[in-house]
């Protein structure tokens, strides 16, 4: 990254008054919470571990459900705490030139950061609570991670014996039609996305980009690789996000 790379970048923020925030991953790994597709990420090292996120499989395989039961009790987002890239978006929206924030993250590290829960729209669910399969009961995600680790490998539904998960959104079920649609309203009102964290590789996220674009907004990436959309970007930054963005928005 120049200097003049990340100056226009910061020109660019400071003169928008309604920012779309598009946040993926590589936003909380700074937390210490790996991301998904970078070179150490999760499904870059073990490509299997996709499956844990794909609902035919998780519904299937009983050693699907309890790696990912494993993997949910082990996670340092257990213990995570949000980073200066968070609490950023934080400053974002004290100036009043944040639109709302549209993220891919399950992790809640938005709302942990001081984020208004009106402006944080968790497009894949979050993984703060948990859900079963065969009935509406539901729960705090601990609840079933004080079985697990007390020796239950694939907790079931306390009420019905169902199956239960996080309250994520896996591969292979419908998004949530209320965020999807506060999601294209913010695509539609914003006059800069400003993208973060993310490979801009997941759809509807990713389409979300030239859903504004088209519609007049600037682009700002902040990512550490490469995305299909810097081409089409009014500037690009590639640095560490948790120091980058607190001085683009400063």
């Amino acid at each position: 990254m120049t200097d003049q790379q990340f100056e226009q970048a910061r020109a660019l923020v400071a003169g928008a008054s309604a920012v779309l925030a598009l946040t993926g991953a590589g936003l909380s790994t700074a937390s210490g919470i790996p991301d998904f597709r970078g070179p150490r990420g999760r499904w870059t090292l073990d490509p299997d571990a996709e499956r844990i996120s794909t609902l035919s499989w998780y519904r299937r395989d009983v050693e699907i459900r309890r790696r990912a039961w494993q993997i949910r009790a082990t996670s340092p987002a257990r213990t995570a705490q949000p980073n200066p890239g968070h609490h950023a978006l934080v400053t974002l929206e004290r100036q009043h030139r944040l639109a709302g924030i549209v993220t891919q993250n399950t992790d809640g590290l938005h709302l942990a950061a001081g984020s208004s829960p009106e402006l944080v729209h968790e497009i894949h669910g979050n993984a703060r609570s948990w859900r079963c399969e065969g009935c509406d009961a539901t729960g705090p995600l601990a609840e079933m991670l004080a079985l697990v680790e007390a020796g239950d490998p694939d907790p079931r539904c306390p009420r019905c014996g169902g199956i239960t998960r996080a309250t994520v959104v896996l591969f292979g079920e419908m998004l949530d039609p209320a965020v999807l649609d506060a999601a294209v309203a913010l695509a539609e009102r914003c006059d800069l996305v400003l993208a973060v964290g993310t490979s801009l590789q997941v759809h509807p996220v990713a389409g979300l980009v030239p859903h504004a674009v088209g519609r007049g907004a600037l682009l700002v990436i902040v990512n550490a690789e490469p995305t299909p959309y810097d081409p089409q970007a009014d500037a690009v930054v590639r640095h560490r996000i948790e120091e980058a963005l607190p001085a683009l928005v400063a």
